[in-house]
């Protein structure tokens, strides 16, 4: 049994910067590895400190710099870097078997036992069709398989801004640019339901939640009629932690469930306790036909899943479902030490806790600065809108540039999105240093303010 404190960092000793970041380590290492390696993420590209160690909720560079984790590597480690449960159980299943493609181990046995334990749904509707994977875009690719199987149907719709992957079918689902050529046939995108920038420059509740309502109008007129399902986020990452109106996710399920219409939740990046429930979609009592798991599922390890509700899951045998790396021995391990975790600490209500300290700190720094529009956030998933004016909305992306990159030479290590800040620290974390992290950012907003003259 390891030390349930083995986390705890008092909060005066985080962060420590010792050479003002990047370093020239960090400078020499990455101009190295640059040569070679390209696409970096925006993050990178604004702030290319080189880490060489976690622990916790701490992150330390080549340099000697410590920085707050409120990133988790891009909503991955919520356990915290190197947690000794999930550690212990990667190496001893690394000590004893690397890959034997699908067969059954005794491991992958206990996680699809527990999956189907805490999964959603009951009856038909009970998510107890299952496959791993070794990636999100690759899951989500085998949830569309799945649901054209399932259907005989092939077309989809999915939101505005979400995000689902990397892959063709994965990109077809979201935003496209030119370098990307056209959209596959048959993807079409509808408005999200997000009511800071509402497509229809309506008002909630007074819309009736009218951008559900015109998912209708697309499958009329533009579609043929084939629509084999409708794939969401439960709530926005890329897009800046957006969460849906109360009632968005339920009239979405009903009209999927009026027009014969399979509703697909991607949770590759909710999953596992990041928004205070093991499933986001337990928030508003919704089971999809099909969930994809992913990032915290593992805590850092590269595991990611398809559930598909017990009325389909059958057709997970016509989609030659299975791969070389997924639900290998190291990656259930992983996972099943990741969810026994987040049962055994109290992590959804831990990861609860924290979002509402967050929030409420958040929601008095947007009243206090002009170009906060908007924050936002359920559990450990939080956002910061940043604008140039609060009546026009307008976009502020050199502010967001600047308040990520003021954050991060401060010692606080993030998410940027253009004008939207993101954060997604470990649920583990204990409040006061939540909470100086937090202040590290308005420090970073109110210099920022001035810099640019508000």
């Amino acid at each position: 049994m390891y030390d349930k404190n083995w986390s705890k960092v008092a909060v005066d000793s985080v962060p420590r910067i010792v050479t003002p970041p990047p370093g020239p380590q960090s400078q020499s290492m990455h101009g190295r590895a640059a040569r070679y390696m390209k696409g970096y993420s925006s993050q990178v590209r604004l702030f290319p400190v080189v880490f060489e160690s976690g622990h916790g909720v701490t992150l330390t560079d080549v340099d000697g710099n410590t920085y707050i984790d409120f990133s988790s590597g891009i909503y991955v480690t919520g356990l915290g870097h190197c947690h000794p449960k999930v550690t212990e159980a990667v190496q001893k299943a690394a000590g004893q078997l690397m890959n034997c493609h699908d067969f059954t181990t005794p491991v992958k046995m206990q996680l699809l036992e527990k999956l189907a334990e805490i999964a959603p749904g009951q009856a038909e509707k009970k998510l107890n069709g299952m496959q791993f994977y070794d990636s999100g875009t690759t899951a989500v690719e085998a949830g569309l398989r799945v649901m054209r199987a399932a259907t005989g149907k092939s077309e989809f719709i999915s939101f505005h801004r979400d995000f689902h992957g990397k892959t063709m079918g994965a990109v077809g689902l979201a935003r496209l640019d030119i370098s990307q050529g056209l959209r596959a046939p048959g993807f079409f995108l509808v408005p999200r339901g997000n009511c800071y920038r509402c497509a229809y420059k309506m008002k909630y509740p007074e819309c009736n939640l009218h951008c559900v309502d015109y998912i209708r109008t697309v499958i009329s007129e533009e579609t043929s009629g084939r629509v084999a399902g409708i794939v969401m986020e439960p709530v926005q990452g890329w897009a800046g932690s957006v969460v849906p109106p109360d009632g968005w996710m339920q009239k979405i399920s009903a009209l999927c469930d009026e027009l014969g219409i399979l509703m697909m939740a991607d949770e590759v990046l909710t999953c596992m306790a990041r928004t205070g429930k093991m499933f986001a979609v337990e928030h508003w009592g919704v089971v999809p036909d099909v969930i994809t798991l992913g990032k915290g599922f593992g805590n850092g390890f590269p595991v990611t899943a398809m559930l598909v509700a017990e009325k389909y899951k059958e057709a997970i045998e016509k989609i030659s479902a299975s791969t070389s790396y997924g639900g290998n021995p190291m990656a259930c391990a992983a996972a099943l030490a990741s969810i026994e975790v987040i049962e055994e600490e109290g992590l959804n209500e831990r990861s609860a806790h924290l979002g509402e300290l967050l929030l409420k700190r958040m929601k008095e720094m947007e009243a206090r600065y002009p170009i906060i529009g908007e924050v936002r956030g359920l559990g450990c998933l939080l956002g910061i809108e940043l604008v140039k004016d609060k009546a026009t909305r307008e976009p502020f992306e050199k502010a967001g540039q600047l308040v990520y990159q003021k954050a991060f030479r401060k010692g606080l290590a993030w998410i940027p999105a253009g004008h939207i800040l993101r954060m997604s620290p470990p649920m583990i974390m204990e409040d006061d240093v939540a909470l100086k992290g937090l202040a590290i950012i308005e420090e970073a907003i109110y210099e920022t303010q001035k810099e640019l003259g508000y």
